[in-house]
């Protein structure tokens, strides 16, 4: 069993911790298989491969690793410490509060600050790349892998990307609040295309790549 890095942004993280997302979709970015769903084999370039044949792409080429490994979220965070009065009033005190003189400094993950109604106004915070093992709150254990098209997935898949489900209209949102924005539907893939799309840019769902579909369990964390 080995432990990688992936990186999650924030709407991600929280969908991770609401039980919502147990997929993700990432690009395949070695050339393994052309333009024409046609594999590259050596001195036989056009040979064509059966979709089974898939698999050993899977054993030997996914960077984020195989069935039973873990994948430790990297996040939005910075390192610090809150203090009290930036907590709105009402709500519970933050975990990790600056006290006594307390010089203790520890990991706030931006997900949690907008759940909790922290201030963070004047916060630098790191990108989620630079987050140490050290750091982060989330490990995963991979369940599934397989390699598709992109445009290949299912409502059931679109929603298990992380999707919420609006309770009154029962149309789907990548985020509470979108619905006012104009970004809810009752299509999921449709939803999903816009969480492509604001990720990856305004054309790339049109190109229809193929892509790694990692399911996961969460295994550690993710309860802020």
């Amino acid at each position: 069993m080995k432990e990688r890095p992936i990186i999650l942004n924030t709407t991600m993280v929280k969908a991770i911790i609401e039980g919502r997302k147990v997929q993700t979709r990432r690009l395949v970015k070695e050339k393994l298989i052309s333009e024409q769903a046609e594999f590259e084999c050596g001195n036989r370039p056009n040979v064509i491969r059966s979709e089974p044949s898939l698999q050993y792409y899977i054993d030997k080429g996914c960077p984020f690793g195989q069935v039973g490994d873990h994948l430790w979220v990297r996040e939005t965070f910075c390192i610090g410490s809150i203090e009290e009065e930036d907590h709105y009033q009402g709500w519970p005190k933050p975990l990790y509060v600056h006290q006594d003189g307390d010089p203790k400094q520890y990991p706030i993950y931006k997900e949690w600050c907008l759940r909790e109604g922290i201030s963070f106004d004047d916060v630098h915070w790191k990108p989620s790349i630079h987050m140490p093992r050290s750091a982060s709150r989330i490990l995963l254990e991979i369940t599934k892998i397989r390699i598709e098209k992109l445009n290949q997935i299912s409502n059931q898949d679109a929603v298990q990307e992380g999707l919420l489900k609006l309770p009154a209209s029962g149309r789907y949102v990548v985020s509470r609040g979108d619905q006012y924005f104009g970004a809810a539907s009752n299509n999921p893939c449709e939803v999903f295309k816009w969480l492509w799309e604001s990720i990856y840019g305004s054309s790339s769902w049109e190109l229809n790549p193929w892509v790694w579909v990692i399911e996961f369990n969460v295994i550690q964390g993710g309860e802020g």
